[in-house]
């Protein structure tokens, strides 16, 4: 099946996900910050990152998309730009915070709000997992 990263500081919440997708037959990775989890992009080559805004830093899961989608030919990130992105966040729950996909500020694919369900969230993965691009 597909490679899946999640990049959260929540672990209990990664635990969870990892039941429910290696459940589905997906392998499940994870890091718990953005650092790592650039990192553990270049190391697993996800077929779809799952990526949470507030990590070590408030909006630590935006620089990350930022770095991914980065259009420079000299990216480091360049051929990982297609990988579906899925934001799972809090913020708008425990914040006045608010913003959605937006190709300046925050350029991923879809955006759920947690706590979410598991059925919401896997008919997500699926549809962003039938985008993904094939790589060799």
């Amino acid at each position: 099946m597909a490679t899946i990263l999640m990049i959260d500081d929540d672990a209990d919440l990664a635990a969870a996900l990892r039941v429910l997708l290696e459940g589905k037959g997906h392998q499940f990775h994870t890091a718990a910050n953005g650092e790592l989890g650039l990192r553990r992009v270049k190391e697993t080559g996800p077929d779809l990152i799952i990526l949470d805004v507030m990590m070590d830093r408030y909006t630590e899961g935006f620089r990350v998309a930022q770095r991914l989608r980065d259009s420079s030919d000299d990216s480091e990130y360049a051929a990982y730009r297609e990988v579906p992105i899925l934001v799972l966040t809090a913020v708008h729950r425990t914040t006045s915070f608010r913003f959605g996909p937006n190709e300046d500020s925050l350029p991923v694919d879809e955006l759920l709000e947690k706590p979410v369900s598991a059925d919401r969230l896997m008919a997500t993965v699926e549809r962003l997992l039938s985008r993904a691009p094939v790589r060799p």
